[in-house]
């Protein structure tokens, strides 16, 4: 009784040996798949590259924060610009501030995918530590830069629902004011430096390319001769009568002298004198990103038609 009884007992234990090895082997064989991050490949400005199908910590080195924010992308880098915008404060708590020569820090946050402009640097670095895509500035219109990112982050579908919210509430908008204000009104946005004055074309941030482009609200012609080209133009408290719309959009910073606005000759343009000029934090106000583009619509609309 005791042979067959330990046979079958050596046959039960070799059985359970060879399933054991089998479901290691098999379990090996699945680990480099189940631990290798899925990739897509994105057609960038430089050609295609992969990237993170589903990236969980992107690094933002310039502009494009709002955009990755606004589709629900995880950060844990950002560029001081971003940091700075009072708006941005509880969504970016917990995310560090980084620039393109912060090299150290960027390899500590561990980043699946960066994200900034052509201009930045250290660029052949920062693609020795993730995925590394940049974007010339007005390249493509600013609409098609926020479906641009949403490619990037495999959100094409969200990014393309937000522009589609976007134009039909900027639509809206541009028939409420025009009606207001009529057809013929023009609009300046202008902005204060530490030493200079500046007025904004059509592609600049600041509300521009709801005003101009969406809204299709005209600007003073010596606004088109001398800020299309470049996106913007300085001058001097001597001319801005002369590029002063029907409306003003003060983009104001608190941290510069603005005490021209106390001149004789600031308060003597028309804008001023009918109260038109509508001022904003210049930090809100800096970008095109889709949250700042959000917030950009709902101030023109709340400044033009319920002020």
């Amino acid at each position: 009784m005791k042979k067959p009884f330990l046979s079958l007992m050596l046959l039960f234990v070799l059985i359970i040996s060879a399933c054991s090895s089998q479901s290691i082997e098999k379990k090996d064989s699945l680990t480099p798949k189940e631990n290798k991050t899925d990739t897509i490949t994105y057609q960038s400005e430089s050609g295609p590259i992969e990237v993170p199908a589903n990236p969980k910590r992107v690094v933002v080195l310039s502009t494009f924060a709002g955009d990755v924010m606004s589709l629900g992308v995880n950060l844990v880098g950002v560029d001081p610009w971003a940091k700075m915008n009072p708006r941005f404060h509880e969504k970016l708590k917990g995310v560090e501030e980084v620039t393109d020569e912060n090299i150290e820090k960027i390899i500590e946050l561990n980043p699946d995918l960066i994200i900034g402009l052509t201009t930045i640097k250290n660029v052949d670095k920062l693609k020795e530590i993730a995925p590394t895509v940049t974007y010339t500035y007005g390249k493509v219109d600013y609409l098609t830069q926020h479906l641009e990112i949403g490619k990037l982050l495999n959100k094409e579908k969200e990014a393309q629902t937000w522009i589609n919210s976007f134009k039909e509430r900027a639509q809206k908008a541009r028939k409420d004011i025009k009606a207001k204000i009529g057809e013929n009104a023009t609009v300046s946005v202008i902005e204060k430096s530490d030493k200079q004055i500046y007025v904004f074309g059509d592609n600049w941030g600041r509300g521009t390319e709801i005003l101009y482009q969406e809204m299709k609200l005209k600007m003073p012609e010596k606004v088109k001769e001398t800020a299309l080209k470049n996106g913007y133009y300085p001058l001097s408290l001597e001319v801005l009568p002369d590029f002063a719309g029907d409306y003003i959009i003060f983009s104001k910073s608190n941290d510069t002298d603005n005490s021209f606005q106390e001149t004789d000759r600031y308060r003597s343009i028309p804008a001023v004198k009918n109260n038109r000029v509508f001022e904003v934090n210049s930090k809100e106000f800096y970008f095109n990103d889709a949250l700042t583009l959000d917030f950009q619509l709902d101030f023109f609309i709340k400044s033009f038609l319920h002020s």
